[in-house]
């Protein structure tokens, strides 16, 4: 577990990155959960409050927009952060995506240090990922 017991809920229908992540995940301390469609995220969201969530744009059922959106509109998750991911990162997804309350957004693929100094921030973790 990281320092403070930090949360991670990966919502990725991608099973190779949705690994590479985990492993990052698990490999840093994090206590960590996987959904793989969108339908499934917002109940596992509600029920076990991560601190963060890293939630891909395009997925099944339901998109991370949308996701994103249900989580803003339920003051009870307002300290639950989230990280939006895409492979489509023009700036109208990057202010869509800010603009329905995502507290940060990055492009896949992704450099690890890149995800990992957005995960430092968001979490308040100074130099512990």
């Amino acid at each position: 577990m990281s320092e403070g017991g930090k949360s991670v809920l990966i919502v990725e229908d991608e099973d190779n990155i949705a690994l590479a992540l985990e492993h990052l995940m698990r490999r840093e301390g994090y206590a960590l959960t996987r959904v793989a469609n969108g339908a499934e995220a917002m109940p596992m969201i509600t029920r076990d409050h991560p601190d963060l969530v890293l939630l891909d744009v395009m997925l099944p059922e339901v998109s991370g927009y949308e996701i994103c959106q249900a989580v803003r509109q339920d003051p009870g998750l307002a300290d639950v952060k989230i990280l939006m991911m895409t492979a489509r990162g023009n700036q109208m997804e990057r202010r869509k995506g800010l603009a329905l309350g995502a507290d940060g957004f990055i492009c896949k693929p992704f450099d690890l240090a890149d995800l990992k100094a957005e995960m430092q921030r968001l979490l308040g973790e100074g130099g512990h990922v």
